[in-house]
């Protein structure tokens, strides 16, 4: 079957969500209520700003408090832009001459409105889309306070805490319908680009994404300033809708709104953003019509403020406490089908031949004189080592010996203290993990790293795009080797599972396959076979050797199944306490004293039992 560009998928998956959306607005078109209509609009204006807080924090997994303050921003904006010359001279006596004596039309002044918004965005955006977790969050909750602060502080450009009134009301149902529908289709296609997909790659398992190639902060940034003007622009609208505007409307209230709804619906899917500002819509409108409420049944009721605050924190709590991820979980409405219908696409698919690898070309990976300290503690002293093209090169020690902490160094996830890495004769010591990746090199992790809400084709697919970032839809063009890797490594079958439902021993493979996904010369594997039975051990010793030598890639294999790096690997080199204490062929290595020693203790040097025995031994003992 062939694969569907990934644009038009998308752009069928935004439709179906426009569906809903113009039947609420037809239905209050037609009840020619005033409340119903008026209700709608601000619907739909607020679902303008929770798609741009989805594609930030949906895909990113950053929460952010921030995006109220783009709509500020991007309110006044338009403000000083449509405003009568007249009212300006009056309310605004510190605008410049340019701003005003302008008298723009709102569908014309909109654009250097959101325009505007999103350069602040980005200047901002350098530093945020840095951080992330908490330290993000609160970076873009101090963003909100600032620019509360500075609309009202300048009173000469705002009014400070008064009222600027009279903007024109030029916003009604459709308008508000349009503009939330170009929202709509920019955060579904946005989420199932290229770049959203390594930016949820990266919400799931940052280390992971670096690893694939991924400039995370890159990616941040991208999301950053498109959600920051969409939220500008629901900022504009809202401002002339109402006709006025004030430094409260933006603030914590409406940050809290949005954040419900993002939250009620289901944060990492535009279908989430779209379904949350329904239901908290409804609930905002029915509990402040009761607030409105002078009498029921006869009975005089008491003035209850605050009672959309609360019913919106009951809505929360009830959503969190029974679904975690929202009322749509993690899948989009038209992803539900189609997942299934992708793991039944690719099975049979044909393994790639070596035209589709990287090939042998190169110099190979030389470590010299590494050294890795933390604190008063080395744990990495004056290592050197070399993998050859197209090599199986086998690490072992025992425990604490030092191996992790060797690979993280050479693919990038640890910094050294002191020797040097090259690549090919590149000098890559001290590069960031992903532009290290980009040089040939992958990895796998020994705590397995998946990104467990994707897809296990998605989880490939981040990898396999790398190397089709040019073309018009990566992930279209990189489909062929995704579906020859995923029948490789037996998982075609689960191809439209998410990653974290795996078994243990399928998550293994799909973790080399993501590694392999980009044609990387030379792969380094973090006990590959931890956790595996015999079986399947024997079973990932034949892929990495149909592996190697259908694509001639260099392997460097960390393990402590004794077994398979006897039988799967050329050349063995033997850490402990930090230290190499042995290298050479596996027959040789696992004869030497030393290793013995370092295995079995000082009483078991020379010992005169067989070389197999030792190597059993050794490994029950791990």
């Amino acid at each position: 079957m062939p694969f569907a560009p990934t644009f038009a998928r998308d752009l069928f998956g935004a439709g179906v969500l426009l569906v809903p959306l113009a039947l609420v607005a037809l239905a209050a078109q037609v009840s020619s209520d005033g409340a119903l209509v008026s209700a709608a609009t601000l619907m739909l204006i607020s679902l303008i700003a929770v798609a741009g807080v989805q594609v930030y924090s949906g895909n990113s997994g950053v929460i952010s408090f921030g995006h109220v303050a783009f709509m500020g921003l991007g309110a006044y904006f338009a403000a000083w832009l449509t405003l009568p010359s007249s009212m300006k001279a009056r309310m605004l006596p510190d605008l410049p001459a340019l701003l005003s004596g302008a008298e723009l039309d709102m569908l014309v002044a909109v654009f250097p409105a959101v325009a505007a918004v999103a350069c602040a965005a980005l200047a901002v955006g350098l530093t945020i889309a840095r951080l992330d977790g908490a330290a993000g969050a609160i970076a873009t909750l101090g963003l909100l306070v600032i620019v509360y602060s500075l609309l009202i502080g300048a009173q000469g450009l705002t009014r400070g805490s008064q009222a600027l009134f009279g903007l024109p009301l030029s916003v009604d149902l459709w308008t508000a319908f349009v503009c939330a529908a170009v929202a709509v289709v920019l955060a579904r296609l946005y989420r199932g680009s290229n770049a959203g997909l390594q930016l949820r790659a990266s919400r799931e398992d940052e280390p992971a994404a670096l690893a694939c190639g991924i400039d995370v902060v890159r990616r941040r940034l991208g999301a950053w300033v498109l959600s920051a003007a969409l939220a500008g622009l629901a900022g504009v609208l809202y401002g002339h809708y109402l006709g006025v505007l004030t430094p409260r409307a933006f603030y914590f209230n409406m940050t809290f709104s949005l954040l419900a709804m993002l939250i009620v619906g289901g944060m990492t899917t535009v279908t989430g953003a779209v379904a949350g500002t329904f239901v908290v819509s409804l609930i905002v409108e029915g509990l402040r019509r009761f607030e409105q409420v002078g009498t029921i049944g006869g009975v005089t009721m008491p003035e209850l403020h605050g009672l959309t605050t609360i019913g919106l924190s009951v809505a929360i709590l009830a959503v969190m406490y029974k679904l975690r991820s929202g009322l749509t979980g993690y899948l989009e409405i038209d992803e539900r089908w189609r997942r299934a219908r992708a793991g039944r696409a690719t099975v049979g698919a044909a393994a790639p031949t070596p035209a589709d690898s990287a090939g042998t070309s190169g110099t190979g990976i030389a470590c010299r004189g590494l050294v890795k300290r933390f604190g008063g503690v080395t744990a990495v002293a004056d290592v050197s080592l070399d993998l050859r093209p197209g090599e199986i090169l086998g690490l072992i020690g025992p425990n604490g010996a030092g191996k992790s902490t060797l690979l993280a160094l050479v693919s990038g996830t640890l910094t050294p203290s002191g020797g040097k890495v090259a690549i090919d004769e590149t000098d890559v010591t001290g590069w960031p993990s992903y532009r290290i990746a980009r040089c040939g090199l992958a990895r796998t992790f020994q705590n397995i790293r998946l990104f467990q809400h994707l897809s296990v084709r998605e989880n490939v697919e981040v990898a396999a795009t790398l190397n089709a970032a040019g073309a018009i839809d990566p992930r279209a063009e990189a489909a062929p080797a995704v579906d020859a890797l995923l029948a490789r490594f037996d998982l075609a079958e689960l191809a439209g599972r998410p990653a974290g439902t795996l078994a243990y021993g399928p998550q293994r493979r799909l973790e080399i396959a993501r590694a392999a996904a980009m044609r990387p010369r030379y792969l380094l594997l973090d006990e590959p076979a931890a956790g595996m039975n015999q079986t399947e051990s024997d079973a990932l010793l034949r892929m990495l050797q149909a592996l190697r030598a259908e694509t001639g890639i260099g392997l460097l294999v960390v393990d402590h199944d004794l077994r398979l790096i006897m039988r799967l690997c050329e050349r063995v080199v033997v850490m402990n306490k930090g230290r190499v204490i042995a290298e050479g062929p596996p027959e040789t290595v696992q004869t030497d004293p030393n290793v013995v020693e370092a295995y079995l203790g000082r009483r078991a040097r020379g010992g005169a039992s067989a070389a197999e025995d030792r190597a059993e031994t050794a490994s029950s003992q791990e």
